[in-house]
């Protein structure tokens, strides 16, 4: 997935440090094993949620930020529901 963006590198990489720390206050219960790296512009995430694991990489350049992750097969039935929800936050975040 990948929303464009007007923000620039720096500016978009601090609204998506913000946004994942109020996730991890709101969603930390659900969770387990959480773990994140950022590498300048690229963040390497992965949890444990519901006993099924999930990773992925969000990357940020100076016009858009890309997500990709891996999700367990149990979960390829909310897809369409879960990408709607992300692109609606990334959106609100990213404008």
């Amino acid at each position: 997935m990948t929303m464009a963006h007007r923000l620039g590198k720096e500016e978009a990489q601090r609204r998506l440090k913000v946004k994942l720390s109020a996730i991890r206050d709101i969603y930390g219960r659900q969770v387990s094993d959480l773990h994140e790296e950022w590498h300048e512009n690229t963040l390497s995430f992965g949890f444990k949620t519901m006993g099924m694991n999930v990773a992925g990489v969000i990357e940020v350049d100076n016009r858009d930020v890309r997500l990709s992750a891996q999700v367990p097969f149990a979960v390829v039935i909310f897809r369409r529901p879960i990408e709607t929800r992300i692109r609606a936050e990334l959106g609100t975040l990213l404008s």
